[in-house]
């Protein structure tokens, strides 16, 4: 789970690890909008402030790993 990121040059590697059905409209946008589609989709974005505000507002949905 993704707990208080904050934004640098690193790499994430964000993968979905719960669903989004039964979550809050605006939950549900955000995980659509990192670029994840279904549970196990793995995407590797930069860790920028918009990023880390959004993987900031969905924690318990997402696993954040540094990308190698």
């Amino acid at each position: 789970m993704a707990k208080n990121l904050v934004p640098s040059d690193a790499k994430l590697a964000i993968t979905q690890i719960k669903s989004t059905i039964g979550g809050k409209q605006n939950q549900r946008d955000t995980v659509r909008s990192l670029g994840l589609k279904r549970i196990g989709h793995t995407v590797v974005r930069t860790a920028d402030a918009v990023t880390v505000g959004m993987l900031n507002t969905v924690p318990h949905l997402v696993k954040v790993e540094e990308a190698k």
